[in-house]
């Protein structure tokens, strides 16, 4: 099997595997891998397809801003090729419009911190991008913005987005964000949670970091 249809395939994957933990319904959502050894080029799912039917042959490539592929990219291509461009460390983004994460992001407010997971995302908080309409170069720029030193973003009245390493590493890193976004939900109900500090977010990540070193793997 080629580099290319090992990529394909392990994003149809992955792709299905976002439906099935509850992340997109329907036509919602997208996801890419970016293209090793062709810098920014990357493979995104189509547009206003049902997961189901996607297939590998299905999935677009974006070369240069250039779509090469038998239907149209998803809406969202945009963000993924700026997000690839602005971070040279991202091999896969995952665009989401999940349940908790998007009942945030329609109140336009940040994720705080409020339990030590958050550091897994790059900082004491996941930020909530300024709402633009989708598909549009705006939006790109807001969450670009947003996700400056951060692994993931809200998008405001919309949903949320992450990059990671791989596909494994950003399906578990959307999965960890919308279980969070849960949580903090599900403690608003309770009162205001208690916030962690910066420094007890900075032992966290310390925490994290010295895992990584032990382990080999960077989290």
């Amino acid at each position: 099997m080629s580099a290319v249809m090992d990529a394909r395939t392990r994003l149809v994957a992955t792709f299905r595997a976002m439906a099935d933990a509850g992340l997109n319904h329907g036509t919602s959502g997208n996801a890419s891998v970016r293209l090793v050894g062709e810098g920014t080029a990357f493979l995104v799912t189509p547009s206003g397809r049902p997961v189901e039917t996607v297939a590998p042959e299905d999935l677009v490539a974006i070369r240069d801003g250039h779509a090469d592929g038998a239907l149209e990219p998803s809406s969202e291509w945009r963000l993924h090729a700026d997000l690839y461009a602005a971070f040279p460390e991202a091999g896969a983004v995952l665009h989401a419009h999940s349940s908790f994460a998007t009942a945030l992001a329609c109140r336009r407010q940040d994720l705080p911190a409020f339990h030590y997971l958050l550091a897994l995302f790059g900082g004491t908080t996941v930020r909530c991008a300024d709402y633009a309409t989708f598909g549009t170069q705006e939006l790109s720029d807001a969450a670009v913005a947003a996700m400056d030193g951060r692994r993931a973003c809200l998008l405001a009245n919309h949903g949320m987005v992450v990059h990671g390493r791989d596909l494994s590493h950003a399906l578990l890193l959307a999965v960890q964000l919308e279980t969070l976004c849960e949580q903090y939900w599900r403690a608003c109900q309770l009162g205001e949670p208690v916030l962690l500090t910066d420094a007890e977010m900075a032992a966290a990540q310390a925490q994290f970091d010295r895992y990584a070193r032990l382990t080999g793997n960077p989290g």
